[in-house]
């Protein structure tokens, strides 16, 4: 079973790779590191490849004491007994993903603006990812929307908001300051030479920090898994 969840969560966000055995690898250091959540995410793959990927990652994370999550597809995250399922803008909207999931999955959002945000979590999201806070390769050439919005978006809604977008332990602080529940990476980790390392450090400077997020990802962990009444 999962170990309780700490202050601050770290959330993994994978990329495709050429073989699926390197992500594998790559998962498995980060999970070493103190990694909470990975989000399989890829956007090209079909039904039966993402469930196959589901399948061996959860393995991976459930022998960590840590969770998965499957990006976009519901109906992949809950044939693979997945932790959850993480929704973006053309997903199927959160209120059904809630319904579909009656408790057996997380559902996250992954929102961008304070206006999507309170929508989300009034629809029934367990939780929303906000970014991109800093300025990130994954998307060049678009202005990072900063800590003011990741603020006020943390004080608008009664659910944990994880940052995303350029967060490094340089800046994390910083983040955490706002009172978001934690935070997600992608590069930071993934692009890093020592993926274990990377992620020890990001979750040193989590477990350290001084501040408290306004809402706690606990009351997520009360609910998992717990099946709601038909």
């Amino acid at each position: 079973m999962p170990t309780p969840a700490r202050s601050h969560q770290l959330h993994l966000v994978t990329e495709p790779r050429k073989r699926f055995d390197e992500l594998v690898q790559l998962v498995m250091l980060a999970l070493d590191g103190g990694v909470d959540w990975v989000q399989l995410r890829d956007k090209s793959a079909s039904a039966a490849a993402l469930f196959a990927q589901a399948t061996q990652l959860q393995a991976v994370t459930r022998q960590h004491a840590a969770r998965l999550s499957v990006n976009d597809r519901l109906d992949v995250a809950l044939a693979a007994d997945a932790d959850g399922v993480h929704l973006a803008a053309q997903s199927i909207p959160v209120a059904e993903a809630a319904r579909l999931a009656n408790g057996r999955a997380v559902v996250g959002r992954s929102v961008h603006s304070l206006e999507e945000a309170v929508q989300a979590a009034k629809m029934g999201a367990d939780y929303v990812t906000f970014g991109h806070v800093f300025p990130t390769t994954s998307h060049p050439g678009l202005p990072p929307r900063g800590l003011a919005e990741l603020r006020a978006i943390v004080e608008a809604v009664e659910v944990p908001v994880i940052a995303i977008g350029g967060i490094t332990p340089d800046n994390l602080d910083d983040v955490l300051a706002t009172g978001c529940g934690g935070v997600a990476v992608i590069s930071a980790i993934l692009s890093s030479p020592d993926p274990c390392g990377a992620a020890t450090r990001l979750r040193r400077a989590l477990d350290h920090s001084s501040h408290q997020p306004r809402t706690p990802w606990r009351h997520i962990d009360a609910a998992h898994r717990q099946p709601a009444a038909l």
